[in-house]
C-alpha cells in the first residue's frame, strides 16, 4: 500500500509517499480501505521526533479516520465488508489501508461523507472524554473551553451546548471567535487583546466556571486557577506554550478544592478506548446521525499536498479539522 511517510524528524519537507506493507488484520479487528485521514497536533509533534506512538503501534501518522471495510479477522462478528465505518487509532491513518478493533470502528451516518466522517473521532473523542467523564460537567454548569477553534475545540463547544452548559471560549482572532458563538458559544474572549481570567471573573461576579478544558499548559496554567471556582476542574489535554509553570499559586488549589487532571488518549489500552467510543456513541450517535452535531472542516486536501496541510495547522489559521483525502 501506499503512507505518507516521516523520512526523518523534522518539517514538513520530511512528508514523502512511499511503500510499505498492508497491514493484516488480527482476530478481531477490521482492515479498512482509509479515504480521509483528518489532522491532529500530535501528528506534527510525532513528524518533529518528539512524540512517538505507544509500543505496538503503527508508526504511520495519523491518529482518525474514515473508509470502508474490506476484510475482518477471524472473530470480528459485529460488522460486514463494505460497511463504511470511520475510528480513532493510535497511528496509521496516513495510509491507504488501516487496522482497527471492530468495537472501536463507528458506523458513518448516509448523510455523511469521508472527509466529515473522519474529523469525528479523535475530535469528539477527546472532547467527550474531557468534558463528561475527566471533567463531569453538568447542564448548567459554566466552562471555560480554551482553542475554541480547533478540531477538539469545536466538538467541545458542540456536546457542552447539548447539555445545556453555560460556554465561554478563547481564540486569537475575531473570524474563529464568531465561529465559536455559531456553534453556541456564550461568551467570547479574544485572548490576543483580553486578560481570560479577568473576564470570566467579572461575566461571573467573581464566581468563576466549574471546569476549564486547557490545551496550552504553562502560560495558562495560574489564569486556570484563578478562573475555577470552589470544587472546579481543570482537564489539561496539550502544552502547546511548555511544561513548565512558574509562580503558581497552590493557596487557590486548597482553598477553592480544585481537581487537576491530565489526559491523552493515545496511550489509554484498547479496553479503555472502547469504553470511551461506545459511552460517545451512545450519546452522541444519534445526534451525528440526525445532524445536530457536525465537524467543522476547515479545509480539505488531497493526501499528496499533506506538506500544505500540516504547514496551514502550524500557521495556527484553522478554524476546526484539516483533513486529507486518501486517494489511490
Amino acid at each position: 500500500m501506499k503512507a505518507i511517510l516521516v523520512n526523518k524528524p523534522g518539517g514538513i519537507e520530511e512528508l514523502q509517499i512511499g511503500e510499505l506493507a498492508t497491514p493484516e488484520p488480527r482476530e478481531q479487528e477490521v482492515l479498512v480501505r482509509v479515504r480521509a485521514a483528518a489532522l491532529n497536533r500530535a501528528d506534527i509533534l510525532q513528524r518533529k521526533g518528539y512524540y512517538p506512538p505507544p509500543p505496538g503501534a503503527s508508526n504511520i501518522l495519523g491518529l482518525e479516520f474514515a473508509g470502508k471495510i474490506v476484510a475482518l479477522g477471524a472473530n470480528c462478528h459485529r460488522l460486514s465488508i463494505g460497511d463504511r465505518v470511520c475510528g480513532l487509532l493510535a497511528g496509521g491513518g496516513y495510509a491507504q489501508y488501516a487496522a482497527i478493533h471492530e468495537q472501536m470502528a463507528m458506523p458513518i451516518p448516509e448523510n455523511a461523507n469521508d472527509a466529515e466522517a473522519a474529523a469525528i473521532p479523535e475530535a469528539f473523542l477527546t472532547a467527550f472524554h474531557a468534558l463528561f467523564l475527566l471533567g463531569n460537567l453538568q447542564t448548567g454548569q459554566r466552562v471555560l473551553i480554551h482553542a475554541g477553534a480547533s478540531g477538539v475545540g469545536t466538538a467541545s463547544i458542540q456536546l457542552a451546548r447539548e447539555i445545556g452548559a453555560e460556554i465561554f471560549v478563547t481564540a486569537s482572532r475575531e473570524k474563529k471567535l464568531l465561529a465559536c458563538k455559531r456553534l453556541g458559544a456564550k461568551h467570547l474572549i479574544n485572548y490576543q487583546t483580553d486578560d481570560f481570567a479577568a473576564v470570566v471573573q467579572r461575566v461571573t461576579n467573581g464566581r468563576g466556571v466549574d471546569l476549564v478544558i486547557d490545551f496550552i499548559g504553562a502560560t495558562y496554567f495560574s489564569k486556570n486557577l484563578q478562573c475555577l471556582g470552589l470544587d472546579g476542574r481543570l482537564v489539561l489535554l496539550s502544552l502547546l506554550s511548555g511544561q513548565l509553570a512558574n509562580e503558581i499559586d497552590l493557596r487557590l488549589i486548597l482553598s477553592k478544592r480544585l481537581q487537576i487532571v491530565g489526559s491523552t488518549l493515545r496511550n489509554r489500552s484498547i479496553d479503555e478506548k472502547i469504553r470511551l467510543t461506545q459511552a460517545f456513541w451512545q450519546f452522541a450517535g444519534s445526534k451525528w446521525q440526525a445532524g445536530i452535531l457536525r465537524p467543522v472542516i476547515d479545509r480539505v486536501y488531497d493526501w499528496r499536498a499533506v506538506q500544505d496541510a500540516h504547514a496551514l495547522m502550524e500557521a495556527n489559521e484553522n478554524i476546526g479539522k484539516i483533513v486529507l483525502n486518501v486517494t489511490d
